[in-house]
């Protein structure tokens, strides 16, 4: 997968193939990809079946919703992807917990994570809108408020030294 070097990547885990939430999100995930490849970001699922079962679900998915998903899907079958990433402990037996959203920056660091229970669905917008607040205060001091968009004003740091004004902790920049 050298391809995600250098890019930001949104790898998302998830129970198993042919289940309902999931299938929903695959889904979402595949009608936004060229959103997420215009913040120079890759989709990457992982799920505990094996590559048919993928391929089967991929096509069920277009029969059923319309859409065909382009992202690669990793097999996890002895979910020791899913336990390396902390997602499911050395005594899960299944991989109901596996509902893990991770964002990773261009380096190869975790910037972000998510978890879901497996009877709740994902915000793809939302997960858009994380990205693209990881990506604009990436390398800055900037901070991103509560609810963030792009074109919406970012945060400064808290002054070091308490002043008078009442902002000095929550100062916003103008805006862009």
């Amino acid at each position: 997968m050298s391809r995600l070097r250098g890019r930001w990547v949104v790898f998302f885990s998830h129970p198993a193939d042919f289940t309902p939430v999931c299938s929903s999100e695959f889904a979402a995930f595949a009608r936004r990809q060229a959103e997420f490849e215009a913040e120079d970001c890759t989709l990457l699922g992982l799920s505990v079946d094996s590559l048919y079962a993928h391929l089967a679900w991929m096509k069920a998915l277009d029969d059923l919703f319309g859409v065909k998903v382009r992202f690669p899907v990793l097999e996890d079958p002895s979910m020791a992807i899913g336990r390396a990433y902390g997602m499911v402990d050395e005594q899960s037996t299944d991989s109901m917990a596996m509902r893990s959203t991770f964002f990773i920056d261009p380096d190869g660091i975790i910037r972000a994570i998510n978890t879901y229970p497996y009877n709740v669905g994902r915000s793809v917008e939302e997960i858009l809108r994380l990205l693209k607040a990881l990506r604009r205060v990436s390398g800055t001091q900037a901070l991103a408020p509560e609810g963030w968009a792009p074109g919406k004003p970012l945060l400064r740091p808290a002054a070091e030294q308490p002043g008078t004004a009442p902002d000095w902790f929550c100062r916003y920049e103008a805006t862009p």
